[in-house]
């Protein structure tokens, strides 16, 4: 171990020369690597937690930019792969992490498999249907996880150690209802992300040193731009749909066929069965209807007023719209049912 590295960390002494090893063993698994999901993976690598897994659906875009601290103008430019190019940056930040960028949607038929043989689960999504699939199957494995979200001003964040704690069916049995902010609604700020997510990180950092009796064991919200601070005890419901009975509706099913994604005007379509799709075949297709633009992680093609992007196992995403059924429809037109 490089103790110059981590010499301020260890001077720190819940932690320590003993706890810097520990974190070099430990193995972090991030699913979403948009806002908040940089803000874990920076500052877990720089941490030193020894493996770290990075789970991303979607391509930077420059609008990313303002919030996402991984990603940078040359990111954009090429259309990377967010999970590739954050993968990219922090193997250059700290070579004693193993850090492994997976460009995929967590879904009921991939998502165990995603966090299985991992000690602790990070929240970087961005909606309540990704966020209890990980409830599922966090609880169905018996793996630590932390919820995080982060919306306008206003940070929220909550650990679930699983079969001790509340989960997060026992706080939101069901999905919210009614009207609530969104990132397309109100925007998000960047001290709202980097608040959630240092909270997330340290909650993290207990689980991986075996610090359990330190996490706040709340529902924790903050405004940082009003400065309200909500600090709400939980208790675990034994009736609790997942932690009480087991069962785990979210994990049964071929997942979503599409779903809207924060903040992007866009939808993703998801075929039921992964396509393996040639690329190459598809540009030269496509060609004819409008600019293309590939790479060896996706293919973009302009067809005004929509932008399709096709990933190569045949998930899609479909700019310009939030209507499912206008999605659905590009993509049998260009692509095929």
């Amino acid at each position: 171990m490089n103790h110059e590295k981590y010499s301020r960390q260890i001077l720190f002494e819940p932690i320590g020369a003993e706890g810097q090893q520990r974190l070099l063993g430990a193995k972090a698994v991030i699913i979403g690597c948009g806002a908040l999901g940089t803000a874990q993976a920076n500052a877990l690598v720089r941490a030193g937690v020894g493996t770290l897994r990075i789970v991303d659906r979607d391509y930077v875009e420059a609008s990313n930019l303002q919030r996402q601290m991984l990603f940078d103008e040359a990111d954009a430019a090429e259309n990377l792969p967010k999970a590739v190019a954050a993968e990219r940056k922090l193997e250059r930040t700290n070579s004693d992490v193993e850090v492994e960028g997976i460009v995929a949607d967590a879904d009921s038929r991939n998502v165990e498999e995603l966090v299985a043989g991992f000690e602790v689960i990070l929240d970087g999504t961005d909606n309540f249907e990704t966020r209890y699939l990980l409830n599922d199957a966090a609880v169905k494995l018996g793996v630590p996880w932390i919820y995080g979200a982060a919306v306008g001003s206003q940070a929220t964040t909550m650990t679930v150690l699983p079969g001790r704690t509340a989960c997060l069916a026992c706080v939101y049995p069901e999905l919210p209802k009614g009207i609530h902010p969104t990132c397309d609604t109100v925007g998000v700020i960047a001290p709202a992300v980097a608040w959630a997510a240092a909270i997330q990180v340290a909650e993290a950092l207990k689980v991986l040193l075996g610090r359990e009796p330190e996490l706040h064991g709340s529902l924790l919200a903050y405004d940082v731009w009003k400065n309200r601070f909500q600090q709400v005890k939980l208790r675990r419901d034994p009736q609790c749909r997942v932690c009480g009975v087991k069962d785990f509706v979210h994990l049964r099913g071929g997942g979503p066929t599409h779903v809207t994604l924060c903040g992007r005007n866009s939808v993703q379509i998801h075929q039921r069965e992964s396509r393996a799709l040639d690329l190459a075949a598809l540009k030269d297709r496509l060609a004819r209807f409008g600019p293309v633009r590939a790479n060896e992680y996706l293919l973009k093609c302009l067809l005004e007023p929509y932008e399709l992007t096709i990933f190569p196992d045949g998930r899609a995403i479909i700019k310009g719209t939030q209507d499912p059924a206008v999605a659905r429809g590009i993509y049998a037109k260009y692509v095929g049912s």
